[in-house]
């Protein structure tokens, strides 16, 4: 096999796949393939706004998104004339099969910001469901319609949208390393850390404000905690060794990672402030790895092969005695829990095949979401109904997303350069 088990889970520092996906201008195009659909599909109306040629692109965006997330059925709105003070035609509406409409209006202000006012209707009920007004400057306006769509979800799912939420990842272009930020929809890419060395492991702070990742640019590893406002940085493991895997705990105090300062990759426990109060978690006599806090923060996922082969554990963060988890089939690594604590994300091998698979913690029932060969990172949405993993298909990279059901898949791809290891960010504290 060409990528070792044990180097795998002795340093947590393979790259195991990497990707193609985003467009890193506002030129490049990034291409979506979207298959299946979701177990319901609500019909729904986005009119473009009116009053000013934005207004377009923001139904263009709300469209996209809720086209993404396979629980909308988009109804045709050519010729539709709707504006914020004109009555809805809920009879039409109904007869064109919309049991939803939003629509607005856009208005640029003399000092060149836009205000965007949104409407959703209930055509059943013939009732206004939702409305409210943004202020934001012409590079917003994405962003504004991201929190749209999201409004637009939550109203008539009842589940909070993650489409104004934002995705890490490392792009590799040539000798040069990036760690880059974009929305959800892998558009307005952002660069956080250019290196030319190697950058891996990005993960999220709870609040979104902060990624910990590991550099190599000081000839080793080391896991760094970085301010996504300031740029400021701190070097919160940089033992003898390897450092590497960071974790956060729910509350943001605390990160696990992944030492060799006292032999092989064992799990050790910090403070995510400056790297203090450094306490060990596990003590196997083989390869403990992988750390993911619980949402409850009082346990840690890991991968470890001390029953022979890779599989799953979980230890209290106070210590003691490690509970294996997985048991289907002779590899499983990369542990993900779901927000609600319910579901854990693992990467399998199935007849030489490396899938993504969603275990039920309280049945232990497993479901396969993706077909291989070469699935891996995955990292689930926020809101737990979707979930983000690198692939290779065809011999080509690119960043993939499966519902949580297993029935919508998507990919995104671009011609140039490699994406590794892509994480997807929590909501913000003005979501």
């Amino acid at each position: 096999m060409s990528r070792s088990v044990f180097y795998r889970l002795a340093s947590a520092l393979a790259l195991l796949a990497s990707l193609a996906f985003l467009p890193f201008n506002s030129q490049a195009q990034l291409r979506v393939d979207i298959s299946g659909t979701g177990a319901q599909q609500f019909p729904v109306a986005i009119a473009d706004f009116s009053g000013d040629p934005a207004g377009r692109l923001i139904a263009e965006v709300i469209r996209a998104d809720l086209t993404r997330s396979g629980q909308f059925r988009l109804i045709n709105t050519t010729g539709a004339q709707l504006t914020i003070d004109s009555p809805i035609a809920y009879a039409e509406w109904r007869t064109r099969g919309a049991d939803y409409v939003a629509y607005g209006t856009v208005t640029k202000t003399a000092e060149g910001q836009y205000e965007v006012k949104y409407r959703l209707a209930d055509t059943i009920n013939q009732q206004q469901l939702d409305g409210v007004a943004f202020d934001g400057s012409d590079r917003e306006l994405r962003r504004i319609a991201h929190q749209i769509a999201d409004r637009i979800y939550e109203k008539i799912t009842g589940i909070r949208g993650v489409f104004a939420t934002r995705i890490a990842y490392v792009l590799k272009q040539g000798n040069t390393y990036e760690l880059q930020i974009a929305d959800a929809d892998g558009q307005n890419p952002q660069i956080a850390l250019r290196s030319r060395e190697p950058i891996i492991s990005p993960a999220w702070s709870p609040d979104g404000s902060k990624l910990a990742y590991v550099s190599f640019e000081s000839g080793k590893p080391v896991v760094y905690v970085h301010e996504l406002a300031t740029s400021k940085r701190v070097p919160v493991a940089n033992f003898k060794g390897n450092n590497s895997a960071p974790a956060w705990s729910p509350d943001g105090q605390t990160l696990a990672v992944v030492l060799t300062r006292d032999g092989l990759s064992q799990i050790y426990l910090v403070n995510s402030a400056d790297g203090s109060n450094l306490r060990r978690l596990t003590r196997s006599p083989l390869i403990d790895t992988e750390p993911v806090f619980s949402p409850d923060g009082q346990s840690i996922f890991f991968t470890s092969d001390r029953s022979g082969s890779p599989q799953i554990y979980q230890v209290p963060v106070t210590g003691g005695e490690a509970r294996r988890i997985t048991f289907n089939g002779n590899y499983n690594i990369t542990p993900r829990i779901s927000p609600d604590g319910q579901s854990l994300l693992v990467v399998t091998r199935r007849d030489g095949q490396f899938r993504i698979a969603l275990i039920d913690l309280a049945t232990g029932n497993e479901t396969l979401l993706t077909q291989g060969p070469d699935d891996q990172s995955p990292s689930f949405a926020p809101n737990g109904k979707q979930v983000l993993y690198a692939a290779k298909q065809g011999g080509r990279n690119m960043l993939a997303g499966v519902s949580s059901d297993g029935r919508m898949r998507q990919t995104l791809s671009v011609l140039n350069g490699e994406i590794r290891e892509p994480t997807w960010g929590p909501y913000g504290q003005s979501q």
